[in-house]
């Protein structure tokens, strides 16, 4: 209200003031003059007047390490070194330097942010938090002014609430602490050196201490000069849960939650592989929204999987096919499901002809074990998996579609991988030291020979197909146990039976 009153009189006064006859233009280029300053000042963050907030207002934390599920030994390797926080008499006593700097590296989504909140609740620090990309403008001097009120927040923090430590948490620090490129300046790199500077000066204050904990998804990008000891000095690793950890997580974000009896904690966990914690947390979350759309007084666990659907997939489109493409994505998919299963057996969960995402259709396989080491003949079964779809139209319809293109991007990436990793005829090799020539004939032998595998797998269980697709194209959804009853039950039958019904149906077709 006062900024209008004082723009409306303003005028008001220099109308007067010449129509009394005073010269005015002295006046007009003063304001002009102070105003730009004023501008220019506020913009540098060299007033409090405006200028933006560094961090993000954090109340006291009240996170804890066991209400984290899984990363034992990223939580083990925190605490330890939260230890020498707590600890500092004994420190004196070992001679051991104070940790100035933890970094948490890691995909997305696997609990950097609460680590931290939980490591200031630990250790009963002030906790401030900030984003790298809160610090990058182009505006010159403004990133390395806000580095320095960080720190300097954080210690006032912590006299004020009469703590002994306080901890700074930078998420996204590579979008700050990039690599810098030789002679060439950037505005962002003014800021890095602030930063660099501030953690040399961390020890001058023994009261409060102060320790840096970062977070990134790309270490690789960060500069060597904030990587190296005396900076930040371990570099813990808060990597995907395995099988194990998938089910802690599933438990905790499932407490306030009504379960129905069949809810199979377990099986949910394996048929979530990859799956990082805030995608655990979303699935039981959507679990929850299904369940309340069915207006079912409990989640069931038909909901965890449309739910796990949605989170793999994205949300069920509306997509209307002809009666022609759907019968031919039933069959891809039941290709797929077929050498699967074969391969590894129980390792098909849903087999679905519903569109989510870009997907027509697409089959959901539930590992029995975590895998993080694969063997020549693991990734021949997961080429032959991505082959199955494309066999199947071949054999079916006598040619292949556009729908097959995924998956032979997928199948020669694995190719790729076999012959990397010195698993191929070629033995160890780096691939740009191999003719492209040598390379290509390489690759068509390992896809011809696996091209023959799958199609001698869908030859031997081929009435499947005819068996699957009615319930699939009436019901959409085929889950595992139907369909292993329906491959066992195509194994009983003669050879020749089989031969005969390929033809049939090709003919058909």
């Amino acid at each position: 209200m006062g900024k209008e009153i004082i723009i409306g009189v303003i005028p008001v006064i220099i109308a007067f003031l010449v129509f009394i006859g005073v010269n005015v233009a002295p006046l007009i280029i003063a304001a002009m003059i102070i105003s730009f300053l004023a501008f220019f000042v506020m913009r540098q963050g060299g007033m409090s007047i405006g200028q933006k907030k560094t961090t993000v207002e954090t109340p006291k934390t009240k996170v804890k390490f066991n209400q984290i599920g899984g990363q034992e030994r990223a939580k083990k390797e925190l605490r330890e070194a939260l230890d020498f926080l707590i600890h500092k008499d004994t420190l004196k006593e070992y001679g051991i330097r104070p940790l100035k700097g933890l970094l948490l590296t890691g995909p997305p989504g696997t609990g950097k942010t609460l680590m931290a909140k939980a490591a200031a609740n630990y250790t009963n620090s002030a906790f401030v938090a900030a984003s790298g990309s809160q610090f990058v403008e182009m505006y010159v001097g403004v990133g390395a002014q806000r580095i320095r009120d960080l720190f300097k927040e954080a210690k006032q923090k912590a006299e004020k609430n009469n703590q002994e430590s306080a901890i700074i948490f930078i998420d996204e620090i590579d979008v700050l602490g990039g690599k810098r490129e030789g002679s060439q300046h950037r505005e962002y790199d003014q800021t890095l050196n602030q930063l660099l500077t501030e953690m040399d000066g961390i020890t001058t204050s023994e009261h409060p201490r102060i320790l840096m904990i970062a977070a990134t998804n790309r270490a690789d990008m960060l500069d060597d000069a904030l990587l190296r000891p005396g900076r930040f000095d371990r570099q813990i690793v808060v990597d995907l849960p395995d099988m194990k950890a998938r089910k802690q997580i599933l438990e905790i974000h499932v407490k306030n939650k009504p379960l129905a009896d069949d809810v199979d904690i377990e099986a949910i966990a394996r048929d979530t592989f990859n799956f990082s914690g805030a995608q655990l947390e979303s699935v039981t979350n959507e679990a929850a929204i299904y369940a309340f759309r069915d207006k079912s007084k409990v989640i069931t666990q038909s909901h965890f999987s449309h739910a796990i659907d949605k989170v793999m997939m994205g949300e069920q489109t509306d997509r209307e096919s002809t009666a022609e493409e759907r019968e031919r994505v039933a069959n891809h998919e039941l290709g797929h499901a077929i050498v699967s299963e074969v391969v590894r057996p129980l390792s098909v969960s849903q087999v679905s002809l519903r569109p989510r995402g870009q997907a027509l259709g697409y089959v959901r396989q539930s590992p029995q074990q975590d895998r993080y080491l694969y063997t020549l003949e693991n990734l021949e079964q997961q080429i032959m998996i991505a082959l199955g779809g494309a066999v199947a139209e071949e054999m079916l319809y006598g040619g292949r579609s556009t729908g097959s293109r995924n998956d032979f991007e997928q199948a020669l990436h694995l190719v790729n991988t076999i012959i990397d990793s010195g698993l191929s005829r070629l033995g160890i090799v780096k691939m740009d030291m191999v003719g492209k020539e040598a390379l290509h004939e390489e690759r068509q032998r390992i896809l011809n020979d696996l091209l023959d595998s799958t199609r001698k797998v869908l030859t031997e269980h081929f009435p499947v197909f005819q068996h699957a697709l009615n319930h699939l194209l009436r019901e959409e959804v085929l889950n595992g146990e139907q369909f292993r009853i329906m491959l066992e039950e195509a194994r009983a039958l003669p050879k020749q039976s089989k031969v005969e019904e390929i033809e049939a149906r090709r003919m058909k077709a």
